[in-house]
Formats: structure tokens, sequence, C-alpha cells
């Protein structure tokens, strides 16, 4: 299984605890491709499409529904949670998405 940074997987993300992301869903792949050709985890950040416009949230069309992604609510995932690759975003949310990981994580 190929798995590549940016790719969107569906994800069984159940059991959760609390207010963690839950059900299977579409996840953003955010572990580099190092990392996912040599780990049995991968960094994913949820997507959803009931949210607001929160710093930490990067708004994406996605599979025609305007939604979010919640990387405030990054999670490191076996690999055995990942159901099927769907496809991957555009340049402009990759750009989006590693700005807002480096205000968060970084500056």
């Amino acid at each position: 299984m190929e798995i590549n940074q940016y790719d969107v997987w569906l994800v069984n993300l159940d059991p959760t605890i609390g207010y963690e992301i839950k059900k299977k869903r579409p996840c953003l792949i955010i572990s580099p491709d190092e990392m996912n050709r040599n780990i049995k985890t991968v960094i994913i950040a949820p997507m959803t499409t009931k949210s607001r416009n929160y710093p930490t949230r990067v708004n994406v069309i996605f599979e025609n529904k305007n939604g979010w992604i919640v990387l405030d609510q990054l999670r490191t995932i076996d690999k055995i949670r990942l159901i099927k690759r769907l496809e991957i975003i555009n340049f402009d949310i990759v750009n989006t998405v590693k700005m807002t990981l480096k205000e968060m994580l970084v500056d």
C-alpha cells in the first residue's frame, strides 16, 4: 500500500474519547513520505463538513462538498485504520496546510 503525503484517505477513527473527531471520514496524510514508507503509523488530519472558520482549520472543497481540514486534531494512527485512498488535494490547499502547520508549531 503506497501512502503519500497530502493524499486523502478514508480512515476509521473509532474508537475515540471525548471531543476527538470520530467515525469513518476522509483524512489528509500529514506525515512525510519517508515516514510513510518505513514506519507502521501515519500522521493524519481529519476532515469534516461541520466546522467554523478557526485559524487551525483549512477550508477545502472535497468531493463537491465544502469542508475543513482540522489541523488542531492531528493524530498518529496505525496504517490498519486506512480504508482506501480517495484523492489528492490541490497545490494551493497543500500550501495553506503547510503555512498553517508552520504557524501552529514553529512560529
